[in-house]
């Protein structure tokens, strides 16, 4: 299995815990278009803006964190070549007022304020998001419009987050050191007992 394999049942294992624009992004299939490396999309601070970010939402504890996994440059690579232009848009977007907000806030740029910054800032930018999405739901709801004609709204900050959590839990320091690993997996048990605290199976 390859690693945009394994991205992709990861995804589905997730479930609602991903967003419905990246849920599309891999119902739909990426379908990569070039391979030069982000060309036209990202400059190099803003990948290394996108590091900065990811490794907020999955900062280094016991285990390595999103840095060390190299989702970073991962993320820029997906959002270039599997997401849909208006998504990009809403991406490239979430990167320049994120940087505003720092600036506007902090008096600096993103990547120069502290981890504690970046932290207050990115927690603020979950919880708009979340009533975004929550408000749009709502309003779909009351004007009881039909499911196949939703278009939901690509939101900057969950995008990040869908696919921070998908690039980690799917490189080798996700897969082997966040989850429980084993080199050569025997038998498929699908009702394994876990001791307290145990981390879940990658394998």
């Amino acid at each position: 299995m390859n690693r945009r394999e394994a991205v992709r049942n990861v995804a589905f294992l997730m479930g609602g815990a991903l967003s419905a624009t990246t849920i599309g992004v891999f119902l739909e299939g990426c379908n990569p278009t070039s391979d030069e490396k982000h060309s036209g999309l990202f400059t190099a601070d803003q990948t290394e803006l996108i590091t900065e970010l990811a490794d907020v939402i999955i900062p280094a504890t016991k285990t390595p964190g999103a840095k060390a996994a190299g989702v970073g440059p991962w993320i820029a690579m997906m959002v270039k070549d599997c997401y849909p232009k208006d998504a990009q848009d809403a991406f490239v977007k979430g990167i320049k007022d994120l940087d505003d907000h720092a600036k506007k806030e902090f008096g600096s740029s993103f990547l120069k304020i502290s981890v504690k910054e970046r932290e207050e800032l990115i927690g603020k930018l979950r919880d708009e998001t979340v009533a975004a999405q929550k408000a749009e739901g709502e309003k779909a709801i009351k004007d009881k419009t039909p499911k196949e004609e939703i278009k939901p709204t690509p939101y900057f900050f969950a995008i990040a987050r869908d696919l921070t959590l998908l690039g980690y839990f799917t490189s080798e320091i996700g897969a082997t050191q966040a989850y429980e690993y084993l080199d050569i997996p025997g038998r498929y048990d699908g009702d394994v007992k876990m001791k307290p605290g145990q981390r879940v199976w990658a394998t």
